[in-house]
């Protein structure tokens, strides 16, 4: 029987912005990765929905980013593998904050934007990302690109890993994800998405670009909060994978079942 997680990035409203449908979306899916504050969020965003999750029984992981709101943390800072290091420390803990006042462990950490692309296939920064993961909370699960070099640091350093793929982006055919630069980044036809996901789901594969088949393995699957159709996408989405008899579950309790 094949199981699958559904996460979603969520908690990415800040002051009187307000962005995505998270309480609807919290009913869909299995596990949350919640903004730190540093790409989206803020104090008051991240407090309640570590709470709305929490009510939702949907697992709870950290998002930290790039400190760039104004550019949704997809630009690339250039910066040290010391200071990527210290920024993850800084807001995986500020979130773990709140998951113990809610009385909630936390499940995950998983990058956002340009640093989850920028580890994928750089070795020092997937190195720096697992090494602060690993020093707040060893029993953490570390969500990377699926067999990317964020994966392998994970694993070498002795986190559990999750295998993540996406449900609305293209890929290469070196299996890292298409630029959001590029008019073909984006799958917007939402049955052709859904296509996509049930094929890697089910085969551990899926068609580049160019028309080449490459392999990958889906412990996660990750849908876009910010996205206009999010929400109706997940909704079919859902729907798509259980007719497909595929069992929806969070990362955490499928490792402990």
């Amino acid at each position: 029987m094949l199981t699958v997680d559904l996460n979603c990035d969520l908690g990415e409203s800040f002051g009187h912005y307000k962005l995505g449908q998270d309480e609807q979306v919290l009913d869909l899916i299995t596990s949350a990765n919640i903004a730190c504050g540093y790409h989206a969020g803020d104090h008051n965003v991240m407090s309640n929905t570590v709470q709305l999750a929490v009510e939702k029984n949907v697992a709870i992981g950290a998002h930290p980013g790039f400190n760039d709101l104004f550019g949704f943390g997809r630009r690339n800072i250039d910066t040290s593998p010391r200071d990527i290091y210290n920024s993850v420390v800084y807001q995986v803990n500020a979130l773990s904050g709140f998951c113990k006042i809610h009385r909630v462990n936390m499940q995950h950490v998983k990058p956002h934007g340009a640093l989850f692309n920028i580890a994928s296939v750089k070795k020092e920064v997937a190195e720096a990302i697992a090494e602060a993961v690993y020093d707040t909370n060893p029993s953490l699960i570390l969500y990377g690109l699926s067999g990317s070099e964020l994966i392998v640091a994970g694993e070498k350093i002795g986190l559990n890993v999750a295998n993540e793929v996406f449900a609305d982006r293209t890929y290469q055919p070196n299996g890292t994800l298409t630029s959001r630069k590029d008019p073909n980044a984006m799958i917007k036809d939402v049955d052709e998405a859904i296509e996509r996901v049930t094929q890697i789901v089910s085969k551990g594969e899926t068609t580049a670009v160019d028309g080449t088949i490459i392999p990958l393995k889906a412990d996660t699957v990750c849908i876009h909060g910010d996205e206009p159709s999010a929400l109706i996408f997940v909704q079919k989405l859902r729907l798509a994978l259980l007719d497909e008899g595929v069992i929806l579950q969070s990362v955490g309790n499928t490792r402990k079942s």
